[in-house]
C-alpha cells in the first residue's frame, strides 16, 4: 500500500472542494481463510485495508478538520465502515474480524481526540448486504492485489443476490439482505446533522441479525 495514499486522497478532496467536512472510510474487501490456515502476509493484508488506511487518511485531515476556531466550524462527521464480522466475530475471517474490530478502537478515540474540536466520529457495522461480496463466490468476482487475484463472496452463497432464498436469511428478522440504498441510508444519517449529537456509537445495519 502506497503509504503516502491518505495524504493524496485529503488533498485531492480539498483542492477539488476548497474544505474537507465529511470522511467516509468505506473501501474494502475480504480475504477469508480459517485462522490455522491465514498466513501473515493474508492477515496483514486485511489490517492494512481496513485499520491503516482509514488511520491514514484521518490523521492527513486533521489540518482541515482541527478548528479552533468555533465560528469556522462547520457539520464534520467521520464515519468508518466496519461490519458485524468485527462485533460477533465471524468462522473464517480472523483476519477480517480483526481489522474491522480494531476500527471501533478508531472511532472511540478519535471521537474523544477530536470532540473538542466539533467533529463527530461514528462506526457503521453492516451485516448482510447484497453486495460482490457477500454473493456466491462460485460466481467468480475476484479483486487483484499486489498481482494476486483474491476471490470474493461466500462459499454456497444464493447465486441470484438479494431475496434469491428465504433459508439463507432465515437468522435476519426482516429475512433477507439489505439492498445498497439502505446502506447508503445509514450513511447519509451519520454524515448529515440529524446525528448531531451522537459520535463514538457503532450503529448496526443487520436487518436486525446479530441482536
Amino acid at each position: 500500500m502506497d503509504p503516502d495514499y491518505g495524504e493524496k486522497v485529503v488533498k485531492a478532496a480539498v483542492s477539488k472542494w476548497g474544505k474537507l467536512n465529511i470522511i467516509v472510510n468505506n473501501a474494502g474487501f475480504t480475504a477469508d481463510k480459517m485462522a490455522h490456515t491465514t498466513d501473515d502476509e493474508t492477515f496483514r493484508l486485511m489490517l492494512e485495508c481496513h485499520t491503516v488506511a482509514p488511520f491514514r487518511i484521518i490523521r492527513a485531515a486533521a489540518p482541515y478538520m482541527r478548528i479552533k476556531d468555533e465560528s469556522k466550524r462547520e457539520n464534520m462527521s467521520i464515519i468508518n465502515v466496519s461490519s458485524t464480522s468485527g462485533t460477533h466475530g465471524n468462522v473464517g475471517q480472523v483476519n477480517y474480524s480483526a481489522a474491522k474490530s480494531a476500527v471501533l478502537g478508531i472511532t472511540k478515540t478519535m471521537c474523544k481526540e477530536w470532540g473538542p474540536f466539533g467533529v463527530r466520529v461514528n462506526t457503521i457495522a453492516f451485516g448482510w448486504i447484497d453486495t460482490r461480496l457477500t454473493r456466491a463466490k462460485e460466481a467468480g468476482e475476484a479483486i487483484v492485489i499486489g498481482g494476486k487475484s483474491i476471490a470474493l463472496g461466500i462459499p454456497g452463497q444464493p447465486k441470484g443476490g438479494a431475496g434469491s432464498s428465504v433459508n439463507a436469511a432465515a437468522d435476519i428478522p426482516l429475512r433477507r439482505p439489505g439492498k445498497t440504498e439502505e446502506a447508503a441510508g445509514a450513511m447519509l444519517f451519520l454524515a448529515s446533522g440529524l446525528s448531531s449529537y451522537v459520535s463514538g456509537q457503532t450503529l448496526e445495519v443487520t436487518g436486525g441479525r446479530n441482536i
